[in-house]
């Protein structure tokens, strides 16, 4: 039996994990209020197998649009909100943190303000949902991350989700707020902004650019695919604990070096080098990047306890479709391209 008809505002339902996230709601049978600011990451594109369907609602802007984010809660009454919208790259956040501090922290204090007056104003509220990072624990050299861990976040970007966490934290402790946080570990997939690890590689690779990586590459990250990360995402917001956080994690760690020769080695099979060379010879050592976290690792034990949830997409499976996928998009990936943004970055980004 499937879950009742219910009524969500998905801020950053334009992005990589919102769309998935709006796109798998809808097929649910649920109601969606997309609210995104389609600043760089954020593509309508995402969302266009929705176009015309009258469950999906989009609204192009801000979370620190107090007043429109008013006007959606009082004319849709959404029975959950989920906080996506976030500034998310380590490296620009080095570059300028101003704008995540804005975004992930006074966003996401406007989103806990206009919830509670809500809540205040009609005797109940939606159930909120601030979706998060496993970076705002920091770096682990042995062992996994649980939800009791401390937080030592270690960039402007994880110090930026972990003061979040901390505000919608305050909110429950303070003002009895009906609010979980959900912190995932690096997903991968279909969408995917192309300043990301796969979807750069894939992309520098067949355009025969360097693929750049830092340090030795021997970082650890824990892989985690992005319908699998969606589906926590619900199962948080349906039946998770209020004040709970949960960890949700892939499962899959591999070093950074290691997941670039795999990368190669599959390019190497699916469309193969015209001079028949192979793509591992493109990658080369860069310079590593201030404070780089060394190992992600997440337990996934309360979230497998409490919610059912656990991944379920086997990794090679999940990591062909997703290079699949972006030779087969390539007009997306270049419409990508075509932004401010992208033309400024893309070709520079590391792992």
């Amino acid at each position: 039996m499937g879950e009742p008809r219910s009524t969500f505002l998905v801020t950053g339902g334009a992005g990589f994990i919102g769309s998935t996230l709006v796109r798998m709601l809808i097929g649910q049978g649920q109601d969606v209020i997309t609210l995104d600011a389609l600043t760089y990451a954020g593509n309508r594109r995402n969302l266009e197998a929705m176009a015309g369907d009258g469950r999906h609602t989009f609204v192009h802007g801000s979370i620190c649009d107090r007043p429109l984010v008013d006007a959606l809660l009082a004319e849709h009454a959404p029975d959950f909100v989920i906080n996506v919208a976030a500034e998310t790259h380590v490296d620009r956040s080095i570059d300028g943190p101003a704008a995540f501090i804005e975004t992930n922290v006074v966003g996401t204090a406007q989103m806990l303000e206009a919830v509670r007056e809500y809540g205040r104003d009609k005797g109940t509220a939606p159930r909120y949902v601030q979706v998060s990072t496993d970076e705002v624990y920091g770096t682990i050299d042995e062992g996994v991350f649980t939800e009791e861990s401390p937080f030592r976040a270690n960039s402007p970007y994880a110090a930026s989700k972990a003061s979040g966490d901390l505000l919608v934290r305050s909110y429950v402790k303070t003002y009895g707020m009906d609010a979980v946080i959900t912190n995932g570990s690096n997903t991968y997939g279909p969408r995917q902004f192309p300043e990301k690890l796969i979807p750069l590689m894939v992309l520098n690779a067949i355009e025969s650019k360097k693929l750049p990586v830092y340090g030795d590459g021997r970082n650890v990250r824990d892989w985690l695919f992005v319908e699998d990360h969606a589906r926590g995402i619900i199962a948080a917001a349906r039946h998770g604990q209020a004040g709970h956080n949960y960890n949700i994690g892939g499962g899959h760690e591999m070093q950074n070096i290691d997941l670039v020769h795999m990368l190669c080695a599959a390019l190497d099979r699916m469309q193969a080098r015209h001079d028949g060379q192979t793509y591992a010879g493109q990658i080369t050592f860069v310079d590593d990047r201030p404070g780089h976290d060394f190992r992600y690792a997440l337990s996934i034990e309360r979230a497998r306890n409490d919610l059912g949830w656990q991944p379920e997409k086997p990794f090679d499976t999940g990591f062909a479709e997703t290079i699949q996928w972006y030779l087969d998009n390539q007009d997306w990936c270049r419409d990508i391209a075509e932004t401010k943004y992208a033309r400024q970055r893309l070709g520079r980004g590391k792992t």
